[in-house]
């Protein structure tokens, strides 16, 4: 379900890119969505288990969990 979401789908895709945490600023600006509405998006992805979140002052950057079973980092390599 977290992932059946077109912008989610598209964020996770972003992350697993990433050579570093993601800002969320950063993907704010990418996706052309509102602050609330992207820290929502990430918000489920890391309640599922996709990503973890690094709070520094008051901006949180994410990436996609690096313990993630297998099957699941074949799901989101094939996105």
């Amino acid at each position: 379900k977290a992932l059946s979401d077109p912008i989610r789908l598209q964020i996770v895709a972003a992350l697993r890119d990433a050579p570093e945490q993601v800002c969320v600023c950063d993907c704010t600006a990418s996706f052309d969505v509102s602050q609330p509405t992207m820290s929502h998006h990430l918000a489920k992805l890391r309640d599922v288990g996709l990503l973890t979140g690094t709070r520094q002052g008051t901006w949180m950057y994410y990436q996609l969990r690096s313990d993630l079973p297998a099957t699941v980092r074949r799901v989101i390599d094939a996105i």
